[in-house]
């Protein structure tokens, strides 16, 4: 099964860094993000990866390129390569294809423009901006077992500031920084019939909206809940978050 990484978005809310470079290749431990993220999906056996980019589109192609084996310029916005993986004393061998997607093009477009590089009857997706402990192999039991079109990833992510509970004046609790307890969010990690090609019309289509929605109403999207760690990294703060569980060598999503 293949996986498709969305991966070109301008990433306005990190700007300190997506001036320079796309979000998905803002380092962690001067690894990209978007290595970390496919890293967790190779633990799992799956290590064929489609990456639609788009904004800087050129950046990472230079960088699995410099870092890759048996490299094909299949057309202008097509390479395939074999992306070279060391880590902890061993060496792990990824299929790549680096798909140009367009700058402009919204989330369910780019799933759409990859549809001839997918032929099989399922897929996962993700985003290149957010990391989890998420075990991908119970993500794609649970889609199985439901029979359904798709699978999204529903998770509680911390909350920025302290959580407070008040009877009047009083307070009645107190967390600092607690995680969201009462409400589910989106957590990126989807697994996809093949016939989700056919809920999405074209470039200007956001994956979130119409697609999933339709999903919705007629009853073909479940949840899959994770209650474990993630975290996105859509500001500055998510990322000095993330950056500081590296150099503290507390990484959840390789534990």
């Amino acid at each position: 099964m293949k996986v498709l990484i969305l991966a070109g978005g301008f990433g306005t809310r990190l700007s300190e860094y997506t001036n320079e470079i796309p979000k998905p290749m803002v380092p962690i431990g001067n690894i990209p993000i978007i290595v970390h993220i496919m890293s967790l999906y190779a633990k799992y056996g799956y290590k064929e990866f489609v990456v639609a980019t788009g904004y800087k589109s050129n950046i990472i192609n230079d960088y699995f390129k410099e870092k890759s084996k048996n490299i094909k310029t299949l057309s202008e916005i097509k390479v395939e390569l074999e992306f070279q993986f060391n880590a902890n004393n061993s060496s792990d061998v990824w299929k790549i294809t680096l798909l140009y997607t367009g700058e402009k093009t919204m989330t369910g477009g780019r799933v759409k423009r990859a549809k001839d590089e997918i032929k099989e009857s399922k897929f996962l997706m993700t985003y290149g901006d957010g990391i989890s402990n998420i075990r991908i192999d119970d993500l794609v039991d649970h889609h199985s077992a439901s029979k359904k079109l798709a699978t999204l990833s529903a998770v509680r992510p911390p909350v920025r500031f302290g959580e407070l509970e008040l009877d009047g004046i009083n307070v009645t609790n107190f967390a600092e920084k607690p995680r969201l307890q009462k409400g589910w969010i989106n957590g990126g990690f989807f697994v996809f019939e093949r016939d989700i090609f056919d809920f999405i019309g074209g470039d200007e289509i956001m994956l979130e909206r119409e697609p999933l929605e339709k999903l919705v109403e007629i009853n073909q999207l479940v949840a899959y809940k994770h209650n474990n760690f993630w975290q996105c990294m859509d500001t500055k703060r998510d990322k000095d978050t993330l950056e500081e569980m590296w150099i503290s060598k507390k990484i959840p999503w390789l534990e």
